[in-house]
């Protein structure tokens, strides 16, 4: 026994050539289409045309099967564009991340019928797709969500509000939670998922959020005013939908992981890149022994990173919910802080120009504050991963 896992299979990774090929495609398609627009869609908060160009790829419906218009990847493949995007442009893997969280949850948890209408269309990257569950009142307590939908005469009726929801004023679709029940004990119970469109009446984009990082990902605040929705735009059951919830985010995180993961790996090749090409005292200061202390460090941090995220992309992919979810939980406090502390150490290193703009360096440091932040702060995500650990495999309830 490997404590507490059953043993050292659990431990590994499934990646393939396939994976490799897709790394090497994207790698070069970001660096040759998007790498130079990044600093003019961050001023701008938008991705600009990368967004149309790089449907090509196929990206938009990465883990969705071919029968609904995608491209029939796994979730390791997830993984392996997130970090790809975000070693160039982490705004544009946030961008897919929350399309890919909404086919995900509609695949698992919808009815056929919704598939066919909404999977498909995000999928092809004719539509694009929005994650409105967060409220003014309730982000970590998703239990505490106040928006609400009344059944009338055969359809539901939601009046609420929705704060930090990215891709809000760009999405033709949007899964949103709301209660159809009055708060009870358990507390999450009668929440139920939906889906609308932007162009019911009554859907409202309050207005763009300018946040810290990320600044091409569109955050906003809607409101919903009476916004009629059909019946079978329900998600699942009704009553839960604290559970589909709960499960996206799931999803969500080791992507958020894998994010970390790509800006720790840009900022470890721009400090190796300067520290060869950065002269003082007449030598290159990749001689100096406290640069190569940061070279180290920083190589320990991406690898253990990359290994944590693709393990725990594995467990997923191998339907190991239990493992998983810890694993999950570990990957994204992990890599997340990691990454800040890898580019830290490039800045550093960097000297004066580790504190200019001109890097990309400030950019980073700003973008993981968020990932730290959004699908689960990491003070949550150690608190969540320990209790896992004793619910699932020690038994006991804290």
């Amino acid at each position: 026994m490997v404590f507490p896992f059953k043993g050292l299979e659990d431990f590994k990774i499934d990646l393939s050539q396939d994976h490799e090929i897709l790394r090497r495609s994207l790698r070069e398609f970001l660096e040759r289409e998007v790498k130079d627009k990044v600093e003019e869609g961050e001023r701008k908060g938008d991705l600009l045309e990368v967004r149309e160009k790089i449907k090509e790829l196929g990206l938009n419906g990465l883990d969705v099967s071919e029968e609904y218009g995608g491209a029939s990847g796994d979730y390791l493949s997830l993984l392996v564009a997130t970090e790809e995007m975000s070693r160039v442009w982490p705004s544009l893997s946030t961008f897919f991340l929350i399309n890919w969280m909404f086919t995900s949850a509609i695949l698992r948890f919808g009815s056929e019928d919704l598939k066919e209408r909404y999977v498909v269309p995000v999928a092809r990257g004719e539509r694009i797709a929005a994650f409105a569950n967060t409220e003014p009142g309730a982000g970590t307590d998703v239990a505490g969500i106040t928006s609400v939908a009344k059944e009338i005469n055969g359809n539901y009726v939601i009046n609420g509000r929705k704060i930090f929801i990215t891709n809000g004023d760009l999405a033709d679709y949007i899964i949103l939670t709301a209660r159809t029940s009055p708060i009870s004990e358990p507390r999450w119970k009668g929440i139920t998922m939906f889906i609308i469109e932007r162009n019911y009446e009554g859907f409202k984009v309050e207005g763009r959020i300018d946040t810290t990082g990320l600044k091409a990902s569109h955050t906003t605040e809607i409101s919903l005013n009476e916004v009629k929705v059909p019946k079978e735009n329900v998600v699942g059951k009704v009553g839960e939908g604290f559970k589909y919830a709960v499960s996206s985010f799931d999803y969500a995180r080791t992507i958020v992981a894998a994010q970390a993961l790509g800006i720790a790996q840009a900022a470890l090749e721009k400090m190796i890149s300067y520290s060869l090409e950065r002269k003082s005292f007449g030598q290159s200061i990749a001689s100096f022994q406290m640069v190569q202390q940061k070279v180290s460090e920083s190589m320990a941090d991406v690898i253990t990173s990359r290994l944590l995220v693709y393990w725990a992309g594995t467990l997923f992919k191998n339907k190991m919910e239990n493992e998983y979810v810890m694993a999950a939980s570990l990957a994204k406090f992990f890599a997340t802080e990691s990454a800040e502390k890898v580019v830290l150490r490039a800045m550093t290193a960097h000297g004066g120009y580790g504190v200019t703009t001109s890097t990309g360096l400030e950019r980073m440091l700003r973008d993981v504050q968020i990932l730290k932040t959004y699908e689960g702060t990491n003070d949550i995500q150690r608190i969540s991963a320990a209790r896992h650990f004793y619910r699932k495999f020690m038994g006991i309830n804290l």
